[in-house]
């Protein structure tokens, strides 16, 4: 995220009605709904999630006990056992 100088880019008369409200601080202004993106897009981190939980998965099948899972993927019990869960359900 980069930061944008309000007088460079904004009008005066909309500079000032801010200013009503906030001054010399940070703002963070959100994107518009339609325009807004998923977490993880862009970033390729839900794929990595999913190959990661698909292998979990896979070594579960293969007979490996969950807490030795929740140590060989530095996880929780917890996380291992809602992952197991939702694989179970695909």
């Amino acid at each position: 995220m980069s930061y944008k100088k309000a007088d460079k880019i904004l009008p005066k008369e909309l500079l000032e009605m801010i200013q009503q409200y906030v001054e010399g601080e940070s703002i963070y202004i959100p994107r518009r709904t339609e325009h807004r993106r998923s977490w993880g897009d862009g970033t390729g981190i839900r794929q990595e999630i999913a190959a990661r939980n698909s292998m979990l998965y896979r070594d579960y099948q293969d007979g490996t006990d969950p807490h030795r899972l929740a140590d060989k993927y530095c996880l929780s019990l917890k996380s291992v056992q809602r992952i197991l869960l939702q694989e179970r359900r695909k």
